[in-house]
């Protein structure tokens, strides 16, 4: 079992609306969560560019806790508590030390082989470099690398990920079912090595195997 340090904000969504109102608000089906299931999604504003990447963790009945990056704690809450009007639930940070663990159990989370566990104390078996190579190889984007508010979902291939197709209205949903249905991105997040003939338009990760090949994520050319 291989465990790395993944610091985290996080915003509590909690009452008798918190699943409607969840399920208004983010693009994932939060519906059809049971407690103790999660989902990553997307919070988005209303022409589909990003707020924040989150991880929707139905912790109790009515008791829902998101995960996002440590800078975008304070977007997520202000968006939320913005957008609640009458809708009858709290909204507050907390507080939490989370890890990434690989091959244990725990909470279902956006990189792929790995769960979150939350205030075990778990110490460490991986550095940063390590977790950093293992976020390109499985395609992970990072926000303030691959992510920011000009990325299309598409275009990182959350729609893939953190995008259901089936649920009712989102903020953002108009335009990313008309780009899914009807339309066509022009770049494309992809996993490359450093040698490959794609043509890359911008490279926003890299990091070096133990074999001495250099692995990067990039945006190319589709």
């Amino acid at each position: 079992m291989d465990v790395a340090a993944r610091p985290r904000a996080f915003v509590r969504v909690a009452g008798p609306d918190a699943r409607d109102y969840l399920q208004r608000m983010v693009s994932n089906d939060v519906d059809v969560l049971a407690v103790g299931a999660s989902c990553p999604a997307l919070l988005l504003t209303a022409k589909a560019r990003l707020i924040a990447p989150v991880v929707v963790w139905r912790r109790g009945e009515d008791d829902y806790l998101l995960f996002t990056e440590p800078e975008l704690g304070d977007a997520v809450r202000t968006q939320l508590t913005r957008m609640r009007l009458r809708a009858q639930c709290e909204i507050e940070a907390e507080e939490h030390e989370s890890a990434l663990v690989f091959g244990g159990e725990g909470v279902a989370t956006d990189f792929p082989g790995a769960v979150e566990v939350l205030d075990a104390g778990l110490e460490p078996t991986l550095d940063e470099e390590e977790l950093e190579l293992r976020r390109i190889e499985a395609g992970v984007p990072r926000w303030g690398r691959e992510l920011d508010e000009r990325v299309l979902p598409a275009e990182a291939g959350l729609d893939e990920t953190h995008i259901s197709f089936t649920k009712g209205c989102y903020p953002g949903q108009e335009p990313v079912a008309r780009l899914h249905y009807r339309g066509h991105v022009n770049r494309k997040l992809r996993v490359v090595e450093l040698d490959d003939d794609a043509t890359v338009e911008r490279v926003t990760s890299t990091a070096r195997r133990p074999d001495g090949t250099v692995v990067a994520l990039a945006y190319v050319r589709t």
